[in-house]
């Protein structure tokens, strides 16, 4: 069955605005929260809230990489973590995929000597689960250069201080 070209475009439009929304659907602040407070409540951490303030911060700077996405961190005055890679465009990596990705240090971290194994990192886990840190900003751009995939979360207050157990 032949479909007129009118009906025929507005399907397509309609599948792209589902894509699309599919997408976003799995990059909301809530999707950033539940990734977070899943590890969170895995070590006895109170939940991290949402922080409009955070967030805007994470976006400016995602939008100043989007050029290079080079992982670089921003050196602000909240703490960071990135992720992200080439080519996977806006429907590639998803909030969760970049929390699993810094939770799956855990297995690098020992607590009983507060340190990574060697060779290994574990920060970007510590980040997500330090106790102290109570607010979450997260931002996810596609990048210009590659149409790869830039992801930040800024955590306030900052994490990852020396001689400081995370939880």
């Amino acid at each position: 069955m032949k479909l007129p070209m009118k009906l025929s475009i507005t399907l397509v439009c309609a599948l792209g605005f589902l894509m699309v929304h599919s997408s976003l659907a799995q990059n909301s602040p809530q999707d950033y929260l539940d990734a977070h407070n899943a590890a969170r409540a895995a070590v006895n951490v109170e939940p991290i809230e949402w922080d409009q303030t955070v967030a805007d911060y994470a976006m400016n700077y995602a939008n100043q990489r989007s050029g290079d996405c080079v992982l670089q961190h921003s050196g602000g005055q909240y703490g960071e973590n990135i992720y992200g890679g080439p080519g996977a465009g806006l429907g590639g990596y998803t909030a969760k995929d970049a929390v699993a990705s810094w939770v799956g240090e855990e297995q690098y971290y020992d607590y009983s000597s507060n340190s990574c194994a060697q060779g290994q990192e574990c920060r970007h886990y510590t980040q997500v689960v330090w106790r102290n840190s109570v607010r979450l900003g997260c931002a996810r751009i596609e990048c210009m250069n590659d149409g790869g995939l830039f992801i930040i979360c800024s955590y306030d207050p900052p994490g990852n201080y020396e001689e400081q157990s995370p939880y």
